[in-house]
Parts: structure tokens; sequence; C-alpha cells
């Protein structure tokens, strides 16, 4: 039998990555699938194409790199252009979401409670609040987290912070000795529209912070038993010192210390009355009797959720909570330096590389007359990952050693050495 004459339609490949792209406008909004740095938008019926020419121009460019790093001068490319396009689109976005994490590690501690926004399905602000382009500011130093905390300590300590604090009292009855502090609180709460937690309580629990159940101390026997403040020192501590029997400046400090010393121990000494409180239940000792206080008055706070906000104050408690919700977009093409355009070219190419492995793997081998090609699918699927994790580690790596923690290292590093090179060097002697 005799060998039959092949007349195929096509003797080259009916896919090839061409020598470079091409720009054209007409197809700008088709060749990328976000199309995140290019859209098209309808005005008076007419389609407009609205593009970054740079963005497109990197694309186009892109096209012949990969084309000559691949071999295409030897051997054809089994890729369209547009698949280029897509991995340098790709590229671009996996460099604006790694600079993105790390900026979030930069300022995240001073963002908490901060304002966010609001974003589309492409990762960009459809809000019209302030801070626009946030990803490209450098944000002021702020100590949010620290003061947050702070706030809920001090409110603990009695020291202040923007838990707040209600006073009331209930009567004592003669010969009653246990008060039950959290049921008089919910009741007037419930009823008393002038109390100031009036409506607020509910089945809430309240936290007894202060009582007030005794005479009240005796300071004035402080201060009028030294005949005024600031005239007569004390010869056990500060005056000590002193070569001789002298009159001296009373330095605050130890006023307060005296006073606190003094109004302890008649507290201590000649208190008539003590108490006890338990899940807010107050027992009093003794029982109280017609000369006892008529009133007992006690400070509280009330629990609330920690996301719930304090009446008539801002708690920022519906701002920034984590790195998702920090107002950070895409980051421009346009604002991407040459370090970072060179990563994005390197990393498309290996995104191409693994995509044209794939297409590579579909087909083994292919048969051609007394022998057979094998392809190198599977291998350029391999250094195509392989490629993207080294650039990805690369990138992390060098953003790390560039957080703003970093720099004060390295700013303080410089600084003392620069103090100890200081130190080597002669002072100037004037020669008159």
């Amino acid at each position: 039998m005799a060998t039959p004459t092949l007349t195929p339609t096509s003797q080259t490949s009916a896919v090839a990555l061409p020598i470079t792209g091409t720009f054209s406008v007409a197809s700008v909004s088709t060749n990328y699938p976000y199309g995140l740095y290019v859209s098209e938008t309808k005005v008076d019926g007419t389609t407009n194409e609205l593009y970054d020419a740079n963005f497109v121009s990197g694309a186009v460019e892109q096209v012949a790199y990969t084309f000559k790093k691949l071999g295409g001068d030897v051997l054809d490319i089994e890729l369209d252009e547009k698949i280029v396009y897509s991995s340098y689109e790709e590229a671009v976005l996996e460099y604006s979401y790694i600079v993105n994490i790390h900026q979030a590690k930069n300022i995240l501690h001073s963002s908490l409670g901060a304002t966010t926004g609001t974003f589309d399905h492409d990762g960009q602000r459809t809000d019209s609040l302030s801070g626009s382009q946030v990803e490209l500011k450098y944000p002021k130093f702020m100590l949010g987290y620290a003061n947050k905390v702070m706030d809920g300590t001090t409110s603990e300590a009695g020291l202040g912070g923007s838990t707040p604090i209600y006073s009331a009292s209930v009567d004592t009855a003669q010969d009653r000795q246990d008060y039950d502090l959290q049921a008089a609180v919910s009741s007037s709460a419930a009823t008393d529209s002038d109390k100031p937690y009036y409506n607020k309580i509910g089945n809430k629990r309240v936290t007894i912070h202060r009582v007030f159940f005794k005479t009240p101390h005796a300071m004035w026997r402080f201060y009028g038993y030294y005949g005024g403040l600031n005239a007569v020192g004390n010869l056990a501590t500060y005056g000590m010192y002193a070569d001789d029997s002298t009159f001296e400046i009373i330095p605050p400090w130890q006023n307060k210390a005296q006073a606190m010393a003094y109004e302890e121990a008649i507290y201590t000494r000649n208190s008539h009355y003590s108490y006890e409180i338990k899940n807010n239940k107050l027992r009093i000792y003794p029982l109280s009797t017609s000369v006892g206080p008529g009133q007992i008055w006690f400070e509280f706070s009330i629990d609330s959720d920690p996301w719930e906000e304090t009446d008539g104050r801002n708690d920022r408690i519906a701002g920034v909570n984590s790195m998702n919700t920090l107002p950070l977009a895409n980051i421009p093409y346009s604002s991407i330096n040459s370090i970072g355009k060179q990563w994005i070219r390197r990393f498309s190419l290996s995104l191409a590389k693994e995509i044209l492995g794939q297409v590579r793997s579909k087909f083994g081998a292919i048969p051609i007359p007394n022998a057979n090609v094998t392809l190198n699918g599977k291998d350029l699927v391999t250094q195509g990952k392989a490629e993207q994790k080294e650039l990805r580690e690369e990138l992390q790596k060098v953003l790390d050693e560039l957080t703003y923690q970093k720099m004060t290292e390295i700013q303080k590093a410089i600084t003392d050495n620069t103090l100890e090179t200081g130190k080597k060097i002669p002072m100037f002697i004037y020669v008159g």
C-alpha cells in the first residue's frame, strides 16, 4: 500500500505567541480578566475606553519579554498574547497585595478604631469618606491600641477612663442588716426618668465600686492641728538632715502622706460601722439604729458589651478592627516604581511559564515520522510555581526589613555609631 500524501490545512501551530503585543484601544478592556486598570463605560450611547496607558504599554511589552525568555525565536510558544496580558495584571495585583500586607503590619496599631471604607469586587474603594488612597499615605503615629487598653484599666482603678460611673443610695432601716443594691438600682432605673441611668440596666449586672457608709472622716483635725499647711517640717523624714532646729516649707507630698495616714488611723480606730459586699448584696455591721446613718450612698457602673457605644460618645467601635477593615485599596499602577515593576515582570513571566506548562502537559508527546517529540509541560509547571514562591518570599523578606520598627532600630544603630565615632575626633584647639 502506498504511503498517503498528507495535505494539512496549516503547517504552523494554531496558537503561537507573537514576537510582540498589540496596543489596540478597541480591545483593551477584553484582554484582562479583572480589567482593574482598564475599564469600559458608555457615554451618550457610545463606548469609550478608559485605561491607564502606562499599564497597557507595560503589558504589551511583557509579550516581547515573555517571547524572548521562553525561546520563541527557536520554538513556538503555545500561548495567546491575552494570556500574557492577564498574567501581567495578576502580577500587579499580587505585588499590591504583598505591599498592602506589609503596610498593614506598620499601621494597624495606630489605625484601630479609625474610619474604614467600603470596597467593590476588585478591592477598590467605593465610599466618599476622607482618606482617599490611604495605601499611598504615611499615617501619623497614634497610640490607638494602648489608649484603648488604658481607658479600661483606669476605669477599674478609679482614675478616670471612659466607663460612666453612677451614684445611688438606699435608705437604711432600723435593725436591718442586709440591702440588695442590685435590686435598688434596677428598680430606680426602671421607674425614675430623672436618673442618668434611667432605662439602661434591665437585667444587666451592675458593678459596685465604692460604698459610703460611715460618718465623715475628721479631716479638719489634721489641718487644724498644725495651724495651717506648709509651716513646720517633719524631722523624722526630710528634716532629719538639718544640722539645727529650723522651720521649713513642707513639700506638698509630705502633707498628702500625713493626711492619708491620719485619715486611715481614724477610719481604722474610730469608725462605728463596717460592711461587706457579696453578689451586690450589702451587709452592714453593726445593725443600723435610730442614730445610725439614714442613707447608704454607693458608686457603680453598668456592665455592657465591649462593642456597645457609650451614650453621647464615639468610642470608635465601628472603625478599623483588624487588617481586613483597613481602607487599603489596590496600589495604582502609576505609583509603582522601577523596583516594583521589575518584580512584576518577573512574576508575570513565571505565571506565563506555568500556563504554558499546563498547555503542554495535555500532550505528553507528539508523534512525528519515525519518532516522538516529548514536551516539557511538567517541568515548566514546576519551574513556574517555584519561581512564584521565590519571588513572593524575596519581596516579603525585603519588606519585613523595612517595617517602621526595623527602621527605628537602624536609625538608633546609626546614631549610636555616629556618637562613638565622634568621641574619636580630637577637639579643636585654638592657637592665638
